[in-house]
């Protein structure tokens, strides 16, 4: 069906005879086939959100619907590669017009040409259904990819393929209700609808970071969701890098959403250089990264998000924890605000769509913990975790208060941390997280039994401190009696030696479960001590000299496998401690 172009206003473009349209159908734009989604229908009248460049395009241009809404290409060949907010592979596009974009290029999101291992796991006759796994093709070394029979579809194997195949080639076909279907290596799916599942699961296991004030105080479960508000320069980008490098997903989704141009091409050169700590192998070997900077299209940005979040729900459906750090939903939400107002509908708060809240809900609500769809029993997570960047750190952004009111976790970075070089800049006293009811037995189980009973002592101490300083500031540090003196050397300590985090030393980068905990329990085991010490009569200034405080300045280089040493060092706080006492 085609019509042609009645207005055109910017990424906006209205087309008329478009009345056999549907929402959400991916049309070509002009003569040089343009791609645009139709956001909304009036009568005959389509309005079409482009997502290149609309320069040149007038009325009386071509518009031609495909009939089909947009869709993401799911199979071999995701892993390591970099799209564009529609899931256009940059590096063919490279490859074809060079370092400038441009308009009308058309090239599929997944090679056609590479042959890919496929190793069959079900056989002739045998009854599979939706979600069942049909073979793996060894993508990488690190990730094996499960090719899975299309949800909704149900019926007998009538043939199945073993050896190299391309995206175009069927390896199995299927007799089911509605006749035969072959299955190939690719599947596709469309981007706004999630994908199914059986059943969302109640988050019980962390999603390791590595990142101490994270793991420790505010930790996030798989399946989670958490938000990181911030102002300009506090270091969101720093803090989702780490846990993109860090984390103990199976798959990281990277979507740079609006990013800036020059922080991409760190993530682009960062990541296939950066060894992964489980596996040895280069970080990209798990990773799918979707480039939409903020010189491209923006309309581009409103569609990356639904691309990105498609594609780790594909992942998670094979039974993998799937990490997707969006970046920054703020510029995603000026897209949907710039669009919005090209539509000429009625505006919400500071301009952006009464929807928002709506659109954001449905972004996180398709994060969760599972248990996929299929007759094996196979559970997979996607934890999502997006930045948000409120115009001049404003936290009552209309963006931010619709994220808090949807997510489990808030990491509230602090400009004023990140000028005084204390990264990562999380203030301890904003933030917060919901998930500690959830994963309180497995902490438990996996480190020590005390382990939230030592998480909440050093959180006490640290309020503790806040409140002294007021008083600090008024009337100085000195008028303070020796025990509130020493609440202020102990959240020092939990400040400068536990919550302070050097993301380019080696052995500081990343920091065990484990390790964490004793490096707590180890400046904890020093408040107590030194408070029993000054009821019985030792100074202060004496025990903040102890040789143990300079040990305690240094336990974060200590290797993970020399973890043993954190009981000899508990036990040389004792003996200097009682030693100090009897003199």
């Amino acid at each position: 069906m085609a019509g042609t172009i009645v207005k055109v206003s910017g990424p906006l473009v209205v087309a008329g005879n478009m009345q056999d349209a549907n929402m959400y159908d991916v049309v070509k734009v002009g003569r040089e086939g343009l791609v645009g989604e139709i956001v909304e229908i009036k009568g005959d009248l389509a309005s079409i959100q482009v997502y290149e460049e609309t320069g040149g395009l007038g009325p009386g241009d071509p518009v031609v619907s495909t009939g089909k809404p947009l869709s993401a290409e799911l199979g071999p060949g995701l892993i390591e590669s970099i799209f564009d907010g529609i899931q256009r592979p940059l590096d063919v596009i490279y490859s074809k017009t060079g370092s400038m974009m441009s308009r009308g290029v058309d090239v599929p999101s997944l090679r056609r040409d590479k042959k890919w291992p496929f190793r069959a796991v079900v056989e002739k006759g045998q009854k599979v259904t939706g979600g069942d796994i049909l073979g793996t093709v060894q993508e990488t070394p690190v990730v094996n990819h499960k090719i899975l029979v299309p949800p909704g579809m149900e019926g007998e194997v009538l043939e199945i393929a073993n050896g190299e195949y391309t995206n175009n080639d069927m390896v199995a076909k299927i007799r089911t209700s509605k006749g035969e279907v072959s299955v190939g290596l690719m599947q596709k799916w469309p981007v706004r609808k999630p994908r199914p599942y059986k059943e969302k699961l109640p988050p019980s296991l962390p999603l390791v970071t590595g990142q101490r004030i994270i793991d420790m105080f505010f930790p996030v479960a798989k399946g989670g969701t958490a938000c990181i508000p911030g102002p300009f320069g506090s270091g969101k980008t720093v803090v989702q890098h780490q846990l993109a490098k860090w984390s103990d997903a199976d798959i990281i989704v990277y979507i740079g959403c609006g990013e800036r141009g020059n922080e991409m091409a760190d993530v682009l050169l960062e990541f296939p250089e950066l060894k992964d700590p489980r596996s040895g192998q280069p970080l990209m070997k798990r990773t799918v990264l979707i480039a939409n900077t903020s010189n491209m299209p923006v309309a581009a940005r409103e569609a990356s998000i639904y691309t990105g979040i498609t594609i780790a729900e594909y992942f998670r459906d094979m039974g993998y924890h799937v990490a997707l750090m969006a970046d920054s939903s703020s510029r995603w939400a000026e897209a949907l605000r710039e669009m919005s107002g090209r539509l000429e509908e009625m505006p919400g708060e500071e301009g952006y769509p009464a929807y928002l809240a709506t659109r954001l809900a449905d972004f996180y609500e398709r994060a969760g913990l599972v248990r996929t769809i299929g007759s094996e029993e196979r559970t997979g997570s996607l934890s999502a975790i997006g930045a948000v960047s409120p115009p001049g750190g404003d936290m009552s952004d209309p963006v931010v208060q619709a994220t808090l009111k949807i997510v489990k976790v808030y990491w509230g970075l602090d400009a004023n941390l990140a000028y005084k070089r204390h990264f990562p800049a999380i203030n301890w006293l904003l933030s917060y997280s919901l998930y500690h009811d959830n994963l309180k037995k497995f902490l438990s189980e996996e480190t020590a039994e005390d382990f939230q009973t030592v998480r909440i002592a050093a959180m006490n101490l640290l309020n503790k401190e806040a409140e002294l300083e007021e008083i600090v500031r008024l009337v100085g540090k000195d008028t303070l009696s020796p025990p509130d003196q020493l609440i202020l050397e102990a959240a020092k300590s939990i400040r400068e030696d536990f919550l302070y985090q050097n993301a380019f030393h080696e052995l500081d980068a990343f920091t065990s479960i484990k390790k964490q905990y004793h490096m707590l329990k180890l400046i904890m085991e020093m408040y107590h001590h030194f408070h029993k010490a000054l009821e019985s009569g030792c100074a202060l200034s004496k025990l903040t000299e102890l040789p143990i405080m300079e040990r305690l300045a240094k336990m974060k280089l200590t290797e993970e496998k020399d973890i043993n040493l954190f009981e000899t060092f508990q036990e040389n706080l004792k003996k200097e401690v009682s030693s100090l006492v009897n003199k």
